[in-house]
């Protein structure tokens, strides 16, 4: 009988994500929500890390994020091992900068967010802070593959960014007296009796 595993639930799949990301590049949850940190507190100067450090904890118990970060930590560590035939090989080995799948993924994950996350990955993947400089640097020593891994946290770090932003406007919104939740329809009244 086959005792495959293929479900998960989230406690497994944050326990499980956690080691990935621990054992591809020393990366922890801290070093992730930093980035993050980061990237909001251009707009919001007293933001608290613990927010962040819970986006990023939220983010890894998504089942997608799960088979992303399980994806590429497996998919780096065969391309360090060199295991891969054919061109595909080289091209993961030595992180040929026209090689896209490793965004294509990032901005799947970021996806997650809209476009702000994707956006701020992008602001990420150009910019590399934190942890994704470390790994962006590591995996151009020989030996060592970080060619998704690198995104993906990146990716994570924008999301994480992205739900912290969503996270501080809605409690801005609720501490404002004057704020009133609109429906559709009360805001297109709203509009034509502007006109």
């Amino acid at each position: 009988m086959d005792k495959s595993k293929l479900l998960y639930n989230r406690e497994e799949m944050l326990r499980l994500n956690i080691e990935a990301l621990q054992r591809r590049g020393g990366v922890t949850v801290h070093d992730i929500a930093t980035i993050a940190h980061a990237q909001q507190s251009k707009y919001y100067p007293d933001i608290d890390l613990q927010l962040c450090i819970e986006s990023v904890e939220k983010i890894l118990t998504f089942r997608d994020v799960f088979h992303h970060i399980q994806f590429a930590a497996e998919v780096d560590r065969l391309a360090e091992e060199k295991m891969f035939k054919g061109p595909i090989q080289d091209i993961l080995y030595y992180d040929l900068g026209l090689f896209g799948l490793d965004e294509t993924l990032g901005l799947d994950v970021a996806r997650l967010y809209g476009a702000i996350g994707q956006t701020n990955f992008g602001d990420i993947d150009v910019n590399k802070r934190g942890v994704v400089a470390k790994l962006n640097e590591d995996g151009k020593k020989d030996g060592i593959v970080h060619t998704l891994m690198d995104d993906i946290v990146g990716a994570i770090a924008a999301a994480a960014s992205t739900r912290v932003a969503q996270v501080m406007n809605e409690n801005l919104a609720l501490e404002n007296p004057d704020y009133h939740k609109l429906s559709l329809f009360e805001l297109m009244q709203k509009k034509s009796k502007g006109k």
